[in-house]
């Protein structure tokens, strides 16, 4: 997810996205401790992707 899209979410829809990205972190762990991985670059998109989400939040907490 890039940030200009993150632009045109609300508070709530962020952090439904975020919990949505930490649920697929979770489960792409668990599919390299197994073996089962395929796309492992997939992991760093999903934690860069929460980084950004967790980052938006932060600048519109500092903005109100």
């Amino acid at each position: 997810m890039k940030a200009n899209e993150l632009k045109g979410l609300t508070t709530a829809e962020m952090v439904e996205k975020e919990k949505t990205f930490k649920e697929e972190l979770f489960n792409l762990r668990f599919q390299l401790a197994t073996g089962q991985l395929e796309n492992t670059a997939r992991l760093s998109e999903v934690r860069k992707s929460i980084a950004r989400i967790k980052t938006a939040l932060r600048q519109a907490e500092l903005q109100k």
